[in-house]
């Protein structure tokens, strides 16, 4: 099984890892934060670190908190390639990034520039929009589906900082309902892309557990696909979720369509010269 590693950024870089944390610089920013694959021993103390602007620490009782030590703004933007991006310290760890997903940003960019035709794209569980921008920037027209609204809100504003102006419809909504509305509707898109959590619940308490709900939830996009439809993408940082396991729920769901399918680890370099493992993902690109 391969893994596909995000090396090209310029705004982002992990300095050093270990005992359960990542050292990280966004821009000028530098933030520790867990990351629960970082079980080898770190080579350094990372908490001592002249340049820390805040750690995040864990609470014993599950969650965490910020801890604040230098001056720092309480949002900025980074940029990859043509694209910028709203950065800022959120509850639970995050940032509203994810900087490994440059791999599929470029692939499904490539992708789109060159089928040349309009590419209309499903973005479900979209978050802030990482793979929105980069597929509407590429060309694409897209529809971005997530139940939270204030992710939707900063979606818009990674958007508009990346110079897109038009192009995308954003969607507050329970993805399955939405999906299903699209299939009556008769409405179709030539790309699916997918983010699914390990486990939520949509505004009406709709239940998501991703080991109960993926293959199902896959078998149900798979209607919304066009007679040409050019890639059907599932990421997913769930523990323990096999590439492989992706793989075959495309396989099976996808089974009418003529194409490839790629499972791979997605990872991001680290300035230790090893590659930090960040989920998985799968891919179907029609031939």
């Amino acid at each position: 099984m391969t893994m596909r590693i995000a090396e090209n950024w310029e705004d982002y870089a992990i300095l050093a890892t270990g005992d359960g944390y990542k050292l990280e610089r966004w821009k000028d920013v530098v933030l520790l934060r867990p990351d629960p694959q970082v079980i080898w021993q770190a080579q350094r103390d990372l908490f001592s670190y002249p340049g820390i602007n805040a750690v995040y620490r864990r609470s014993d009782k599950g969650g965490g908190a910020w801890e604040y030590r230098k001056p720092m703004p309480e949002e900025w933007t980074v940029n990859y390639r043509d694209l910028t991006f709203k950065v800022k310290p959120m509850g639970f760890k995050h940032t509203g990034l994810f900087p490994e997903q440059a791999v599929n940003w470029d692939r499904m960019s490539s992708l789109i520039a060159g089928a040349g035709r309009k590419i209309r794209v499903l973005n479900l569980f979209a978050y802030t929009g990482g793979a929105t921008v980069a597929c509407a920037k590429a060309g694409a027209e897209v529809v971005h589906v997530d139940a939270a609204k204030g992710m939707v809100e900063r979606a818009g504003e990674n958007a508009r900082l990346s110079g897109i102006g038009s192009g995308i419809r954003y969607i507050v909504d329970d993805c399955k309902k939405f999906v299903q509305r699209e299939i009556r509707r008769g409405n179709r898109y030539d790309a699916v892309i997918m983010d699914p959590p390990s486990y939520g619940r949509g505004p009406g308490g709709e239940l998501w557990k991703i080991e109960d709900s993926l293959y199902s939830f896959v078998q149900l996009c798979s209607q919304v696909l066009s007679e040409d439809p050019l890639f059907f993408l599932i990421n997913s940082y769930t523990t323990g979720l096999q590439p492989m396991v992706l793989h075959n729920i495309l396989k099976l769901c996808l089974s009418g369509q003529a194409g490839k399918i790629d499972a791979y680890e997605v990872g991001i370099a680290t300035q230790e010269g090893i590659p930090l493992p960040c989920g998985a993902g799968g891919m179907f690109v029609h031939e």
